[in-house]
């Protein structure tokens, strides 16, 4: 009885590490994907201003519904186990491309020497 109470344990602990294993990732610990930073060479230091405040923008918009899909997925193991963004997807490709294009406008910004 003892030993199948002790698979019974093994199983259940293997299979919720799983499951917390794939639960959707903080957007701290998304890499950015890569993003030359050649295609904005030919912008002026305001155009790449205002590129640089649309893509932290739309890179902390991401990054909020990413965390989103982090807690939610946290309540969903909790209760039955299963992330919720399994079902339903999340947003780190989304994040790492914001990230990527955060970096690409930052090195075009000190290669044009921009304030």
């Amino acid at each position: 009885m003892n030993y199948i109470k002790n698979i019974k344990i093994l199983f259940l602990s293997i299979t919720t590490m799983f499951f917390i294993s794939s639960c959707a990732s903080r957007p701290s610990s998304i890499s950015a994907s890569y993003v030359s930073h050649e295609k904005y060479m030919d912008y002026s230091c305001t155009q790449l201003a205002t590129k640089m405040g649309d893509a932290r923008g739309e890179l902390q918009k991401y990054s909020d519904m990413q965390d989103s899909k982090a807690n939610v997925d946290a309540a969903t193991v909790f209760f039955v186990l299963i992330p919720a963004s399994k079902l339903a997807g999340d947003h780190e490709g989304d994040v790492a491309k914001w990230k990527g294009e955060v970096e690409a406008v930052n090195t075009a910004q000190l290669k044009l020497k921009c304030k």
